[in-house]
């Protein structure tokens, strides 16, 4: 498990919620959608943490 990239990628589901949330106060179509694709690449990276646990343990 890698705590720094556990970090970064809550960084990046944070940065993502507050842009969406920016583009839909603002009308911004293009700043939701990045905001959206940005939580999107932050929960593969969690899911990727995850399988790297779960292949330690099974190895270990």
């Amino acid at each position: 498990m890698s705590i720094e990239n556990r970090i970064k990628a809550t960084a990046k589901n944070i940065e993502g919620k507050v842009q969406e949330a920016v583009g839909e106060i603002t009308g911004d179509p293009a700043a939701k959608e990045e905001g959206q694709v940005k939580q999107a690449e932050a929960q593969v990276l969690h899911t990727v943490e995850n399988l790297k646990d779960q292949v330690k343990q099974i190895i270990d």
